[in-house]
């Protein structure tokens, strides 16, 4: 097949929406509301390109396995608790994950270091005494951890 006919074969797949990839197969137990998947990804940046692929990395999970069928917790820590603060550069994307059940935790030890109070923060965030432990413990009571 010559090269035009591929690129028109591969254009009519595309504006049939037909897709190549293969669907995700799930290990048991299958992801349901009952029993969802649980991650948490932890965040040490303030880096604002990270910081959306994150989100964008989230969203992508909540479509994978389904909005209902997944919790979500973001821990933010060291430099990642500015991402939480009000006027933060990704602060409406945030409050639109809110919405959609995700979760943002700050570190309070990082927010002593910075100075900062619950009241800086973008309204709905919780607060944990230690980041990293609260990763360690949600490890330990089966959340998958994702490091992105």
């Amino acid at each position: 097949m010559q090269f035009r006919q591929w690129v028109g074969v591969f254009l009519v797949f595309v504006a049939c929406g037909i897709s190549t990839a293969k669907a995700q197969e799930f290990a048991d137990p299958q992801p349901t509301m009952d029993n969802p998947r649980r991650i948490v990804l932890g965040v040490d940046t303030k880096d604002v390109a990270r910081l959306n692929n994150i989100l964008y990395n989230t969203v992508n999970l909540q479509k994978n396995y389904g909005q209902d069928n997944v919790e979500i917790a973001i821990i933010a820590y060291g430099p990642g608790v500015r991402m939480l603060l009000k006027g933060s550069p990704v602060a409406e994307r945030v409050r639109s994950l809110m919405m959609y059940g995700v979760k943002f935790i700050a570190c309070q030890n990082t927010m002593d270091t910075l100075h900062k109070t619950k009241a800086d923060l973008i309204d709905g965030v919780s607060v944990v005494r230690s980041g990293l432990a609260e990763i360690v413990e949600r490890r330990l009571k089966g959340w998958v951890d994702i490091k992105p």
